[in-house]
């Protein structure tokens, strides 16, 4: 695919391994790593546009800035149920994990029915995006009801004890998320933290209280009382 070597050659062109151990400080697999910042890759993807085919043909070669660069060209409307649980299973590393689910798999069809089921599997980044599609969904699905969101308390709760970093992260970054999104939910996710702290289990009770600083922190609260006067 004349396309495919195009992007290739470019990403080839920027590859800079002098970044790596910077990365890797940041918990970022880098095996196979091209050492490309993000901004360099939105560029590409701008200047490629949209192409389903394309981001198949860039995640199969199995470079990490090759597959971020997938989820940023794929088209949503054309990504197959099968895809995402195929791609979902080659993530091995945290920034793949949160630029794909970020990029792409929140703007699918399947994103709400992949939470409980990702979230339920026990590899730790399949996990892991399942509770990152919570994060991303409430920034990105404007249209969702809060109740949306509340019905998922019991998905968040089932992996408050779950002690891996990547897991405990995103299960935190999901309530704060849910927590910041409007005054109702605030109060909504403010409950469900104060659950999670009585729950027998140190890995619970830093989610929660981190949760909990934030959300009823002043800078949130006050955020959320000035959106909700617009």
């Amino acid at each position: 695919m004349e396309k495919l070597n195009h992007v290739l050659a470019q990403l080839l062109a920027l590859a800079d391994t002098k970044s790596l151990p910077g990365m890797a400080r940041f918990g970022i697999h880098t095996n196979g790593r091209l050492g490309i910042p993000v901004p360099r890759l939105r560029k590409i993807a701008k200047e490629s546009g949209k192409d389903h085919q394309l981001a198949l043909a860039l995640w199969e070669t199995g470079i990490p800035e090759a597959r971020i660069l997938a989820s940023m060209v794929d088209d949503p409307a054309r990504v197959t149920n099968a895809q995402m649980d195929a791609w979902v299973r080659d993530f091995n590393s945290w920034d793949i994990c949160d630029g794909v689910c970020g990029n792409l798999f929140d703007k699918t069809p399947f994103a709400w029915e992949k939470i409980g089921e990702w979230a339920a599997d026990r590899s730790e980044f399949v996990r892991r995006a399942g509770y990152v599609l919570i994060a991303c969904l409430v920034v990105h699905d404007k249209g969702a009801p809060d109740e949306a969101f509340t019905a998922l308390f019991p998905i968040i709760k089932a992996g408050a004890s779950d002690p891996r970093n990547f897991v405990r992260k995103a299960v935190n970054w999901a309530v704060r998320g849910i927590g910041k999104r409007n005054l109702t939910l605030n109060k909504a996710a403010i409950v469900l933290s104060d659950e999670i702290l009585t729950i027998d289990d140190k890995t619970a009770r830093w989610i929660a209280r981190d949760a909990l600083r934030e959300l009823k922190g002043s800078k949130v609260q006050d955020r959320l009382r000035k959106k909700a006067k617009l």
